[in-house]
């Protein structure tokens, strides 16, 4: 299949999607945009977030900022009025948060009660523990996630774009990060729904803390510096990044109790997506993706305006785009 052929692929059966970088060996093979993007326009990568937070956390351990996953989480925040009653908020560790096994009262996010309150940090906090203990049961969350920012603060000393922008953003190349804080609800919408490109930016609380379950804005290229440096094991043009032995607990598959989520298993924010190929990937709705794949030293990076009914674009890269570039 030609550019042209597959061009024109994406724009009939993908439509939402804005770019596309593919690394083979570390070089580029493919790279292609749509919907009057450039190259250097970002998108909001929605909960592909999670996963270059899960990077983030994993440079604070290396540099011993974190002591450990298995820190409890109120050890960083010895000032939180914990509730009446409640028992089980300390027991839960940062593992539990990377997982996706911490437990919370009620179902769902409580986006309008974290996201309207001036300290995001401890309104998640407030939904963390209940009644029925650690059950380390798979639970995916994303605005409750935001304790995991307070926690990246609290160790660091730093904001969670300045900190990205030093330890990783930088060092890979990758243009700086600002802030964007929406003032209304209208505006926090707006910026999830809109399909125009984005600039470089990263959705922040009140405080100025980083979003980490979502609000990251990055180009398909950027994004696939990401994917190169795991593939690398963390380095860089010769630099550690990340260190290969948090690259590998970050991978490690832990199976979903239900078997939902089409079959997948789940890492430290990332998704497992054939353990036995040691496949993984960044996933965010609408089709954003970070694809890593060591089997064939590969990465594939898809960026895509918001579109509701699109969870994740694994299956076209692996059946289509992959099948036709690497057939070639």
């Amino acid at each position: 299949m030609t550019k042209n052929e597959l061009h024109s692929l994406v724009e009939e059966t993908q439509p939402n999607i804005c770019g596309i970088c593919v690394l083979q060996d570390g070089k580029e093979i493919y790279s292609d945009t749509w919907n009057g993007y450039r190259p250097t326009d970002c998108v909001h990568i929605m909960s592909a977030t999670k996963s270059i937070v899960s990077l983030l956390v994993g440079i604070a351990v290396d540099k011993g900022l974190i002591g450990s996953v298995d820190d409890k989480v109120l050890s960083y925040f010895p000032d939180y009025p914990v509730k009446r009653g409640e028992k089980t908020i300390y027991d839960v560790t940062v593992r539990h948060l990377l997982t996706m096994r911490a437990p919370y009262k009620g179902k769902g996010d409580p986006w309008t009660k974290v996201c309207s309150s001036d300290n995001w940090t401890f309104s998640s906090l407030d939904f963390l523990g209940g009644k029925n203990g650690i059950t380390d049961v798979f639970d995916y969350r994303t605005v409750c996630l935001h304790i995991l920012s307070g926690i990246l603060y609290r160790a660091t000393g730093m904001k969670t774009v300045d900190f990205a922008n030093e330890v990783l953003f930088r060092p890979l190349g990758i243009a700086e990060h600002e802030n964007f804080y929406a003032e209304t609800a209208e505006e926090h919408k707006d910026f999830t729904l809109d399909k125009a490109p984005k600039g470089n930016v990263w959705f922040s609380d009140p405080e100025g803390l980083g979003t980490p379950g979502y609000g990251l804005c990055m180009s398909a290229r950027d994004m696939a510096k990401i994917g190169q440096c795991c593939l690398d094991g963390g380095k860089y043009n010769g630099r550690q990044i990340v260190s290969a032995e948090w690259l590998r607990e970050m991978t490690v598959s832990r199976g979903i109790e239900d078997g939902n989520f089409r079959g997948m298993s789940y890492g430290y924010l990332w998704w497992i997506i054939h353990p036995e190929k040691k496949i993984y990937a960044a996933i965010g709705n609408s089709g954003n993706v970070i694809y890593v794949n060591p089997e064939i030293k590969t990465v594939v990076s898809v960026a895509s305006y918001f579109k509701p009914t699109v969870f994740d674009r694994v299956d076209f890269i692996e059946d289509k785009l992959l099948s036709s570039l690497l057939a070639n």
